[in-house]
C-alpha cells in the first residue's frame, strides 16, 4: 500500500500502530526476558503508585528497557534471517544489543532504588 504522504492521515496512523502491536505480541509471546522485564515493570509501577512515589521516572526507565527488548528481538530476526550459519559479526550484533538491554536494565535498577527505597522505608519505619 502506499503512502499519501500525509503523516496526519489517521488510517495510516492507525495502520502503523497495529504493525507495531503485532510486534509487541509477537515479543511478549515469544521472549521469555520481555515477558519477565513487562512483569517487573507493571509491579514496579504499582509499587510506586502505592507508595506515592514519583511515577515518571519509573515509567521511564521502564519504556527504555521494553523498547530496547524489541529493538533486541527485532535485529536478532534480521541477523538470523542475513546469516542463518553461525558468523562472528552475526554474534557481536546479537551481543551488542543485549548488551543494550543490560546496561538500559542496571539503569532501571538504579532508578527503581533511587525512587523507591526512600518512601518504602518510610512506609517500613512507620510500622515500628
Amino acid at each position: 500500500m502506499r503512502s499519501d504522504g500525509s503523516a496526519l492521515n489517521l488510517r495510516r496512523w492507525w495502520r502503523s500502530a497495529g504493525f507495531a502491536w503485532a510486534g509487541i505480541r509477537h515479543a511478549y509471546r515469544s521472549q521469555a526476558n520481555f515477558r519477565i522485564e513487562v512483569w517487573a515493570g507493571v509491579l514496579a509501577l504499582v509499587v510506586a503508585a502505592l507508595l506515592r512515589a514519583p511515577l515518571a521516572p519509573v515509567a521511564l526507565a521502564c519504556a527504555l528497557v521494553l523498547g530496547l527488548e524489541l529493538v533486541n528481538t527485532a535485529l536478532e530476526a534480521v541477523v538470523d534471517l542475513a546469516s542463518p550459519e553461525l558468523h562472528p559479526l552475526a554474534k557481536v550484533a546479537k551481543d551488542a544489543a543485549a548488551g543494550a538491554v543490560l546496561i538500559a536494565s542496571a539503569g532501571a535498577l538504579v532508578v527503581g532504588l533511587v525512587v523507591l527505597l526512600p518512601p518504602l522505608w518510610a512506609w517500613v519505619g512507620g510500622w515500628g
